[in-house]
């Protein structure tokens, strides 16, 4: 296939739910195509035809995971960044206008001043591990309710109920092992997984739901990553009125894992112990000094991931 023979062609993608605005740079093409198979196909063979750089999309955390996929299958290298170097980018050449157009033709141009690293991840990979993750939930949850319902029901019933729990016991466990052979079949996955599980209180699959739920982790800085997974404190106040701050948003996915896996630092980790123990004696209700303590945890796992050091006592 004849590719268009012009040097540092940066591509930039503004990545929605439903459409994908793409400009080309320097070539100052634009177009527009639905994120869907069909649209992604439509793109990746306009783009095949030349010899790209690198494609720079933005990392929303879902939307772009199909376009970087049939990326990496169509062996077109790409950068998945983090929005907020695009948006200081844009506030240094000052850039305020915003259209999805525009977005496209500044994201290209911040791979092109920025030449920002190219990504290794396996995206068809991260998706699996969400759903892998997402799917052994439910079973633990049905295994939960299993095991309640063996308290209450009569013997007559009881053995369905074990056979039962026999099953979501082999079927959690299948889980497991998909997720280990996940996290092994890519260096990055396996690096970060080793990085955060360094961390008591962090065990696999923790690490693989940060590694599926978070991909923005190591990427932020410490409000961000507060604000993203939805335990930074928020001020409510309007003229006289000074509210209690309060958490809300961000991803619930990744702030359950967060709460169980502090539930279980707590017991093994000494500086999150002592932590809580504090707030807690300086009159802190308990469910609010569990979110700070999960607020403190994210924030380190994230510096421990950006700098690619391995947990320290002295890190808290």
């Amino acid at each position: 296939m004849n590719k268009t023979v012009v040097q540092n062609i940066n591509v930039g993608v503004d990545t929605g739910k439903d459409s994908l605005d793409i400009h080309i740079r320097p070539l100052d093409e634009y177009f527009k195509v639905s994120n869907n198979k069909k649209g992604i196909g439509e793109a990746i063979k306009r783009l095949r035809k030349l010899d790209i750089e690198r494609i720079v999309i933005e990392s929303t955390g879902r939307y772009e995971a199909e376009f970087v996929a049939a990326c990496a299958k169509a062996d077109i290298p790409f950068s998945v960044v983090n929005p907020v170097h695009v948006k200081r980018f844009a506030g240094a050449i000052g850039r305020r206008a915003k259209t999805d157009k525009l977005d496209a033709a500044l994201i290209a141009q911040f791979g092109e001043v920025i030449q920002p690293k190219l990504s290794r991840l396996k995206p068809e990979n991260m998706q699996k591990m969400a759903d892998v993750v997402r799917r052994r939930n439910q079973l633990i949850e049905m295994q939960t309710k299993e095991k309640n319902r063996l308290q209450i029901m009569s013997k007559a019933i009881q053995p369905n109920i074990k056979a039962m729990l026999v099953l979501l016991k082999k079927q959690i466990s299948k889980m497991n092992d998909e997720l280990a052979k996940l996290i092994e079949s890519c260096p990055d996955y396996r690096a970060k997984s080793e990085l955060v599980q360094s961390m008591p209180g962090i065990g696999k699959i923790s690490a693989a739901a940060l590694i599926s739920y978070l991909p923005e982790l190591g990427l932020m800085n410490s409000k961000q990553v507060a604000s993203l997974v939805g335990v930074a404190p928020m001020n409510k106040e309007s003229g006289k009125y000074k509210g209690k701050q309060v958490t809300q948003g961000g991803r619930h996915q990744v702030r359950t894992v967060l709460f169980m896996a502090m539930m279980s630092a707590m017991q093994c980790n000494q500086k999150f112990k002592v932590f809580y123990e504090r707030l807690v004696g300086a009159g802190k209700p308990k469910k609010v000094a569990i979110i700070a303590c999960v607020r403190k945890m994210v924030i380190i796992l994230n510096s421990m991931v950006r700098d690619g050091v391995m947990w320290e006592e002295k890190t808290v």
